[in-house]
């Protein structure tokens, strides 16, 4: 199993929302011995799973792209028609924050319910200062509902909205309203931990990027990038020397990009179910990331339009068949190197002495079962910070 610790006939204790200790069941039990049990029936107990990567504050789903795609159409001539983020843009704009929030509820207990205990949940529907603020807030109103730990991140940065594309002056305006309006407003009202943005050719410059960024740096949130999911670009290179936390995406990452990420602290996350969706044959070189030194973390993409799944264990068995990573590796990307993704590697992601009581429990014999079973529903119990999700 590589590196992975596989233990049997073991027990996790916790107190309040911390492990606190690991060990055979037998010392367990004497050592806590009015401590409340409960029964994982012999089945596999793994750290809580951590999805760094969705963007589930959205109205209605996009299905009907689904049908172009199939039948030739791409995803960048999709959205020049007004679809894509576009079309997700006009729906979210429609609707008010009660309404998106009674939207996303069953979604993120959706996510619960397949062992997800820690959510990274994106803005990026709305494109206005109002209808972004709109969204996070909804996010705050989440954090404050469930127990499942969601991490919020502002991308403003999406698209440029059809209202700012008739003339490249306007292009610079909805910039400016970003980095002098937007960014410290979500800094202000302490919205968001991370800035993210869609550095791609025909959305986002390298140029336009550094500045947007710079701007989120100067108040105080750390920085995430959609890199070369589409085309080498440069995002990959820029993420590794703007010290960002993630780089996501990377199916068109080049050789330097892969140089500059093994080279940093920044995670490689891989998003296998949006090109399996999109029906491309290319995913990220995860072997080759690998093999330079990067580390690598998984994550659903969940959104309405490229990758509609709350489906985590599904992403695992994309990751042994499609990235060729081993059953380890890929526990490893859904966990330990998630949390990294989020900055939260010293408080989740294992089941240790110190960390946070998140954990999932499968109905399942062996770890190798969890990506085997592709696309069942596995996931009987999940916890978040020692609190019920699921089950």
């Amino acid at each position: 199993m590589n590196d992975l610790r596989v233990l049997t006939n073991t027990a996790v204790a916790t107190e309040n929302d911390k492990i606190t200790a690991v060990g055979p069941q037998s010392d367990l039990e004497r050592s806590h011995p009015t401590a409340a049990r409960i029964d994982c029936a012999r089945g596999v107990l793994t750290p809580g799973l951590i999805d760094s990567h969705t963007h589930g504050i959205f109205g209605k789903p996009r299905f009907e792209e689904q049908e172009l795609r199939a039948s030739g159409l791409g995803y960048m001539e999709i959205a020049r028609q007004g679809g894509g983020i576009h079309s997700s843009v006009r729906d979210l704009r429609s609707r008010s924050e009660d309404e998106l929030f009674a939207l996303a509820l069953p979604r993120i207990k959706r996510l619960a319910a397949h062992g997800t205990t820690t959510v990274e949940l994106k803005s990026g529907y709305g494109l206005t200062l109002d209808d972004e603020l709109k969204s996070l807030r909804v996010i705050q109103r989440l954090q404050a509902a469930l127990p499942i730990r969601i991490v919020p991140t502002f991308l403003g940065a999406h698209e440029i909205p059809l209202e700012y594309r008739a003339k490249s002056s306007q292009r610079a305006e909805y910039i400016a309203l970003l980095t002098d309006e937007m960014i410290p407003r979500v800094a202000q009202e302490k919205l968001a931990t991370f800035v993210d943005i869609f550095c791609e050719p025909g959305v986002y410059t390298l140029d336009e990027t550094r500045k947007i960024l710079g701007a989120a740096r100067t108040h105080g949130l750390a920085l995430k990038l959609h890199a070369d999911e589409l085309e080498p670009s440069g995002a990959a290179e820029l993420a590794a020397e703007l010290g960002a936390t993630s780089a996501d995406h990377l199916a068109a990452i080049s050789e330097p990009g892969i140089r500059a990420l093994a080279a940093s602290q920044t995670v490689a996350t891989l998003l296998p179910g949006t090109m399996l969706f999109l029906g491309k044959t290319r995913q990220a070189p995860a072997r080759d990331l690998i093999a330079a030194g990067a580390a690598i973390a998984l994550a659903t993409d969940f959104n309405p339009g490229t990758s509609p799944t709350v489906n985590f264990p599904l992403m695992l068995t994309l990751a042994v068949s499609q990235l060729h990573l081993s059953v380890a590796e890929a526990m490893l990307g859904a966990t330990t190197n998630g949390a990294a993704a989020l900055g939260l590697a010293a408080e989740t992601g294992q089941l240790s002495p110190g960390f946070s009581a998140d954990l999932a429990l499968f109905d399942i014999g062996d770890i190798r079962e969890l990506p085997y079973w592709y696309g069942d529903h596995r996931c009987s119990r999940s916890w978040a910070r020692g609190k019920a999700c699921h089950g």
